[in-house]
C-alpha cells in the first residue's frame, strides 16, 4: 500500500521511485510529524496529521501533504504557519537526516480524508432513505421448512 501511493503522480502518471527516495520520504514524513506534534509553537498549526511526502528525484524539493481538521478558514490559517515554519522544519530534517541537500518543503492540503467522510455520510443518508430489502418467502410462512 505504501509503495503504491508513491508510484503515481497527481495525474495518475506512473513514475519510477528508489527506494533511497522513498526511505527518505517516509524519514522526511517522521521528522515533520514529530516536530509538528512536539516542537512547534505556533498557535496556528493545530489539528494536523502529516499524511505523506512526495520527494523530487533530485531530493532537494518535498511536498508535505497534511490533513487539517476544522473549516476552510482554519486550513488556511494552518497552512499558512506550516508555511512560515518551514525553515525550522528543514533545520529538524537537516539535523536528522544525512543528506547532500535538505529539501525544500512545501505543504499541501490533503482533502482526501475529508471526501471519506463526506461519501460515508452521503452513503449513510442513502441507507437511512432505502428501506430494506425484504425475502417474500423468508416472510410470507408458506414456504415448505422441510
Amino acid at each position: 500500500m505504501f509503495l503504491l501511493t508513491h508510484l503515481f503522480l497527481n495525474f495518475g502518471n506512473p513514475i519510477v521511485t528508489s527506494r533511497r527516495q522513498l526511505k527518505a520520504a517516509e524519514a522526511i514524513r517522521e521528522v515533520v510529524a514529530t516536530s509538528i506534534l512536539t516542537e512547534l509553537r505556533d498557535p496556528r498549526v493545530k489539528d494536523v496529521t502529516v499524511i505523506g511526502v512526495e520527494i523530487d528525484p533530485d531530493m532537494r524539493n518535498a511536498k508535505v501533504r497534511v490533513s487539517v481538521m476544522g473549516d476552510e478558514k482554519q486550513q488556511t490559517l494552518t497552512l499558512r504557519g506550516l508555511q512560515n515554519s518551514a525553515g525550522y522544519l528543514q533545520s529538524k530534517i537537516a539535523a536528522r537526516i544525512d543528506t547532500r541537500y535538505t529539501p525544500r518543503l512545501t505543504f499541501k492540503i490533503d482533502k482526501g480524508l475529508n471526501n471519506a467522510l463526506e461519501v460515508s455520510r452521503i452513503l449513510e443518508e442513502l441507507r437511512k432513505e432505502t428501506p430494506p430489502a425484504s425475502d417474500d418467502s423468508a416472510t410470507d410462512g408458506s414456504a415448505d421448512p422441510s
